[in-house]
């Protein structure tokens, strides 16, 4: 399947996903919209996927809704209270916009990729590349996920961690690695008392191997 078409399916999947998550959110159109600093009519174009919806923006509306980031990647979305303070979009969407041309063009170079190379790969006339690059264009979340996959990059590379929308993702991330371990670890990790053990693993864990072996060979002579 040509990489267009591709786009052009994703897009379609994620605005299905967004309309699922704001529906069970109970939250009306003009609601998202205004949290995106956009009509509900371009609200309406993300949903149909007649209008591609950009990373930041599912950033922001991830947060507005509970909803984790990878949820969009999914086929699932689990909303509980939609009501939080959020950053306001002129202000949030810009900059996240401009992070990730940054990003995307160091990536891009560092590969020895030329810009055409790149557009060649989205489908896109160079010019329109320049412009995410320079973050004057949101960049559609489809053709991202097309640009890290021929960049071979983790996704993570673009996602915001700094911000309270980047970190509440981030979080959510990690409660559900955490959940995924065997339930004998978590039950251990989770036990207040074993902290110390837990910081006596981390600290071995930033040593030298040589430094472990004679820690080992030291215990050794000890048990024998």
């Amino acid at each position: 399947m040509p990489n267009k078409q591709i786009v052009e399916l994703r897009n379609r999947i994620i605005g299905v996903l967004v309309r699922e998550a704001r529906e069970r959110a109970r939250v009306t159109q003009e609601e998202c919209a205004e949290v995106l600093g956009v009509t509900s009519e371009q609200l309406e174009a993300y949903e149909v996927g007649e209008t591609a919806i950009s990373l930041p923006e599912l950033e922001l509306l991830g947060r507005f809704l509970d909803i984790p980031l990878h949820t969009f990647r999914s086929e699932q979305a689990e909303v509980e209270d939609p009501r939080v303070q959020l950053p306001r979009p002129e202000f949030f969407l810009p900059l996240r916009h401009r992070i990730i041309g940054v990003r995307l063009q160091q990536a891009r170079m560092e590969s020895g990729r030329s810009l055409e190379d790149l557009a060649a790969v989205l489908e896109q006339p160079a010019a329109q590349v320049e412009a995410y690059e320079f973050g004057e264009a949101p960049m559609p979340f489809a053709e991202l996920e097309l640009a890290v996959r021929a960049l071979g990059l983790p996704f993570d590379f673009f996602v915001d961690r700094d911000s309270q929308i980047g970190r509440w993702h981030t979080l959510q991330a990690d409660f559900e690695r955490f959940a995924e371990l065997p339930d004998p670890v978590r039950e251990f990790v989770s036990r207040p008392i074993n902290l110390s053990y837990l910081e006596l693993a981390m600290k071995l864990a930033q040593m030298p191997a040589g430094s472990l072996r004679q820690i080992a060979e030291a215990l050794l002579e000890i048990t024998f």
